[in-house]
């Protein structure tokens, strides 16, 4: 009998939270409290005529008995244990059961009950998410890698190993820069250090188009963005990578289609253009022709009069002449771009840009690319989409240039020197022949069997309207290099807006 110190006791373990139980050496529950009524659905009563393999699940029953025979041989003096017990509405219940022995007043087991189910939820759940999780990023088509706060890969998805070529286990435990082309490879430690010593941002939080190399050792233009976390108390990196190079088929058309739209729209253009030249220019060309008739007539003559009137012809033909000069200049106008938006630009990011696009859908088996990025990240005011423009042109040219070199190599370079910034662009294809290179620039010259011979003279014309200058020399051991040069800015801020310019 419970004696009233026991009864105050019981009193006390029916308010808490945990199911505490007496057992007796045959089974039978000598005392339970409240919660572990409720967590098994019975009365106090019902249950106090419940012995303890009744609600056990039958698997558990022999693992409990041979534990309270080791706590009664005293080899043990406490034992704890996940079970399962079958509540009344004969559901099965995850707990962890701890118990002990006492031997007085009388020999009995006292057993505190935990609920698992919320643990178990918890952990279902959980699984659950990793389990969407993951099927998400088997699917999504950019790469997710995560690397630690040292760059080791952490994380490389299902389609980063269909991006990069390597299976996971190849890249997990390694250096992301294992990833990167040269000179990232060898400076990614250092920009990592450099943001931890001063927090200062390049790519985290943006879009950069960048360079990735593939297993066998081939370049491409990605797109990634990068975000950053913290987990467990460290900090991690989280890179999307998008491969530039793979577009959908009716991406593809619709850029051939749009193409041919531009094509035929130039046809036009200049067919109309050429019926106003022609229109314009034969009234001021007739005159000319007939004034100088008159001329060439009047020379046959003698005296003053005849010489004044020579003169008269002739001063009217060079006023046509200017007439038909002001036709082609108004012409002229009319076609050029005028309008410009220029802002202060990070030389090094616009040419690091530009040369990855330039790369996009251009056939480049086995070409080497080494970007040599000035140290100083010099900065200019530029009009952005024309540079860039210039040099896709450059980059472009020198990777079909090399389409049958045995060695292809293609340098991209910036160096500043004084108050100016220059780009480089060098290949190691055949190069030019000495006649070829006093032609270069002209507008309609091209060494190209389909090639239309503008994309050098307007890349000049774009790099001289913005005070700068270009040119081209023949690479020491063969191949071209051109380059050019643009004035650096004054210290102001990056995003500090420049002046327009015609």
């Amino acid at each position: 009998m419970i004696d009233r110190d026991a009864a105050a006791l019981w009193q006390l373990l029916d308010e808490i939270s945990l199911g505490v139980s007496r057992i007796a050496p045959d089974g039978r529950f000598l005392e339970v409290n409240r919660s572990l009524c409720r967590l098994l659905g019975y009365d106090r009563d019902e249950l106090l005529l419940r012995r303890y393999e009744d609600i056990t699940h039958p698997q558990d029953v022999g693992r409990d008995r041979e534990l309270f025979a080791r706590l009664l041989a005293g080899e043990i003096g406490i034992c704890s244990s996940e079970e399962r017990y079958i509540d009344k509405a004969d559901r099965t219940v995850q707990v962890r059961v701890t118990s002990s022995l006492v031997r007085s007043p009388d020999l009995h087991q006292l057993c505190i009950v935990e609920d698992l189910r919320p643990i178990h939820d918890a952990e279902v759940h959980r699984r659950e998410g990793e389990a969407r999780l993951h099927s998400i990023l088997e699917t999504v088509p950019d790469a997710m890698i995560v690397i630690s706060d040292r760059g080791i890969v952490e994380t490389f998805s299902a389609s980063a190993e269909r991006l990069f070529g390597y299976a996971a286990e190849e890249v997990i435990g390694r250096n992301v820069s294992m990833l990167m082309p040269s000179p990232y490879h060898e400076q990614h430690d250092g920009y990592l250090a450099r943001y931890h010593a001063t927090g200062e941002r390049r790519i985290i939080g943006t879009r950069r188009v960048v360079t990735g190399r593939r297993e066998d050792g081939s370049i491409f233009p990605m797109e990634i963005s990068v975000g950053e976390a913290t987990a467990e108390g460290r900090q991690i990196f989280t890179g999307f990578v998008r491969d530039l190079t793979e577009r959908h088929e009716a991406d593809r058309r619709f850029d051939r289609i749009q193409r041919e739209l531009m094509h035929v729209a130039r046809l036009s253009e200049m067919g109309q253009m050429g019926s106003s030249l022609a229109h314009e220019l034969n009234q001021p060309l007739t005159a000319i022709a007939n004034y100088l008739r008159a001329a060439k007539r009047l020379l046959g003559l003698r005296g003053a009069d005849a010489v004044e009137r020579v003169g008269d012809a002739v001063e009217k033909a060079a006023a046509q002449a200017e007439r038909a000069g002001q036709i082609i200049r108004r012409l002229r106008s009319f076609i050029e771009k005028r309008e410009t938006d220029r802002r202060k630009e990070s030389l090094n990011e616009v040419v690091e840009e530009a040369s990855a696009l330039g790369l996009v859908g251009a056939k480049t088996g086995g070409v080497f690319v080494r970007m040599e990025m000035a140290t100083s990240r010099p900065f200019a005011v530029i009009d952005k989409i024309q540079i860039q423009q210039v040099v896709v042109n450059l980059v472009r040219n020198a990777v079909e240039a090399m389409a049958t070199a045995e060695e292809k190599v293609l340098t991209v370079r910036t160096a500043q020197d004084g108050d100016v910034v220059q780009v480089e662009v060098r290949d190691t294809g055949p190069g030019l022949t000495a006649e070829q290179s006093t032609q270069l620039f002209k507008p309609f010259f091209t060494t190209k069997e389909k090639g239309m011979g503008i994309g050098l003279s307007i890349s000049r014309q774009i790099v001289e309207a913005h005070g700068g200058s270009m040119g081209f020399e023949r690479a020491a051991g063969g191949g071209a290099s051109f380059f050019f040069s643009l004035p650096l800015s004054p210290a102001a801020a990056p995003d500090e807006p420049g002046p327009g310019r015609d």
